[in-house]
């Protein structure tokens, strides 16, 4: 269901998500990230980028999944970023027989198509080959760090709902945790895994057992930043 103002939120994306992955809990990796780089030299508006985005995900073979474009500069110039599934609305992985190299020959049909710069960043980049919890396989803590730390560092997000529904994505929850000793309050984050029907399974375990990176402090720096 589209939002009333026609500006879907994180919820909304990742709500179309959830489908494909019950139809299919045996994919290891069934999320794919995907990097477009242009050269630097290309000015691009977000209408170009966003129709490079589109013809790159039919010609992949990924153009009936449901995907996120968003536009990215962190490297010092603008590129997109694109989230979808390797899993199909019947539970079927997608082909990906030489990705790569065809990956490749997208790149340049969609250079010469619009009259870009040779740019060879402009291929798909997997940059968070992230694995789902399994909470069968033991070793809780370093599967859940192992979801945790990347999705901190490479997504945005201003809400401790919209973190949690990324990282529900992997089969991990979080939530908050208050205590008050004294008079003084302290403030923190407990993460556990969950299971098929995403609910909650096994024992929480404390940011502080994982790092700083991913505790209650880092959290609310990353709001922030996610925010400007």
């Amino acid at each position: 269901m589209e939002p009333a103002d026609g500006h879907p939120t994180i919820q909304h994306c990742i709500r179309s998500f959830e489908p494909y992955l019950a139809a299919n809990r045996r994919t290891e990796k069934p999320v794919i990230h995907i990097s477009l780089n242009p050269h630097p030299d290309d000015v691009l508006t977000d209408e170009q980028l966003t129709a490079i985005g589109q013809e790159y995900m039919e010609k992949m073979g990924y153009g009936n999944q449901p995907y996120i474009i968003y536009r990215h500069e962190d490297i010092g110039r603008p590129h997109i970023h694109i989230v979808s599934l390797r899993i199909d609305e019947q539970g079927k992985k997608i082909k990906d027989y030489k990705e790569w190299q065809r990956s490749t020959a997208v790149c340049r049909e969609l250079e010469r198509k619009y009259h870009l710069l040779p740019a060879e960043k402009m291929e798909r980049r997997e940059s968070l080959p992230l694995t789902a919890v399994d909470y069968r396989k033991g070793d809780i803590k370093h599967q859940i760090a192992n979801v945790v730390k990347p999705v901190m560092q490479g997504y945005k997000f201003q809400s401790v709902k919209e973190f949690k529904a990324l990282l529900g994505l992997f089969h991990v929850t979080v939530e908050e945790a208050h205590k008050t000793i004294k008079g003084k309050t302290y403030h923190g984050l407990v993460y556990a895994a969950t299971d098929e029907k995403g609910e909650r399974t096994g024992v929480a375990i404390k940011s502080s057992k994982i790092g700083k990176s991913v505790g209650y402090e880092a959290l609310q720096k990353k709001f922030v930043k996610s925010k400007q």
